[in-house]
């Protein structure tokens, strides 16, 4: 569980917005960590791979490395532009925004996953 001011939160159980908040967080930062692990064993697939120009590492490397970053803007965009105008800047804002990273990042990491065969 998260520390917060020398107390733990009990993240099963957060109850004021700051614990959700910290909860929200920790579950977006463990997202983004599984994401970025499965992100660097869909890059050694493509290292390992030998085909032909255009398919060739080099090129769909280049690709990978574009679409990731168009992916990370759609989901910034959305869930740090879009998802506020939603709360109009209320309490539930911030674990709002944090939720949809999570989410959105976790259903990208199952993409990643099945498209790679990555356990």
């Amino acid at each position: 569980s998260p520390v917060w001011a020398d107390e733990r939160v009990d993240c099963e159980n957060a109850s004021t917005t700051v614990e959700m908040n910290i909860c929200s967080d920790e579950d977006f930062k463990a997202a983004d960590a599984k994401l970025n692990a499965t992100y660097k064993k869909v890059l050694a697939q493509i290292a390992a791979s030998d085909l032909e120009k255009p398919y060739d590492r080099a090129s769909w490397e280049e690709a990978m490395r574009a679409s990731q970053r168009a992916w990370v803007a759609f989901r910034d965009a959305d869930c740090k532009g879009a998802v506020p105008m939603e709360w109009s800047g209320g309490t539930g804002t911030t674990s709002a925004v944090l939720g949809c990273m999570t989410a959105k990042t976790e259903a990208r990491t199952k993409e990643l996953a099945e498209r790679y065969t990555i356990e």
